[in-house]
């Protein structure tokens, strides 16, 4: 990352965000097409790695989506991806939505610190007031990291989705700017969320 600083777009402590090129694409390929990663998210139909291109092409030509690559600062490696999505200007909302592919870096607080900087440039810069996220609700991992950054139940849809062979609920949940802004300031002087 040290000879592309212009991909960086935040830096946390242990991870920053930065642009996805096209580069990333076998990486990305390789987390789209493994089960044990794509059954937490909406997507389960194979990938190519053409299809992965096209898609880091389209990525910031729009203003609705915008998503970062999350890369560990030690040793330069993407180790997943995050966005803000069906951003709503004039209301002021957008859902979010990230995974860790990389297996090495699950369950060690990556993902919150990048969803807190994410959050940042939400409420900050944007000025959106209110983000969403959807969780299956067999997904403890994802429930307990959305909460440590603010993030309160508002509904279930259940039996929303079919996957791995059964029906499982969709959790709903949301995070306001006031209710967000103590974490921040705890991770701003500890570095933890």
């Amino acid at each position: 990352m040290k000879d592309k600083p212009e991909l960086t777009f935040r830096t946390g402590f242990r991870v920053r965000l930065r642009l996805l090129t096209a580069d990333d694409a076998v990486t990305l390929t390789t987390w789209m097409n493994d089960p044990e990663t794509t059954q937490y998210i909406t997507q389960y139909l194979p990938k190519t790695l053409e299809a992965e291109h096209a898609w880091i092409e389209l990525l910031y030509k729009n203003d609705k989506d915008i998503v970062f690559g999350i890369e560990h600062i030690e040793d330069d490696t993407l180790i997943g991806v995050i966005g803000l999505h069906h951003i709503q200007y004039r209301h002021g909302t957008a859902s979010t939505g990230a995974t860790i592919g990389s297996k090495d870096h699950l369950g060690k607080g990556y993902g919150s610190e990048a969803k807190m900087l994410l959050l940042k440039y939400a409420f900050d810069t944007l000025n959106l007031r209110k983000i969403g996220a959807r969780v299956y609700a067999f997904n403890g991992r994802s429930l307990r990291y959305q909460e440590k950054c603010g993030y309160r139940v508002e509904g279930v849809l259940k039996e929303q989705h079919f996957i791995n062979g059964e029906y499982h609920d969709e959790v709903l949940l949301a995070v306001r700017r006031e209710d967000w802004l103590p974490i921040w300031e705890r991770y701003q002087s500890t570095g933890t969320v």
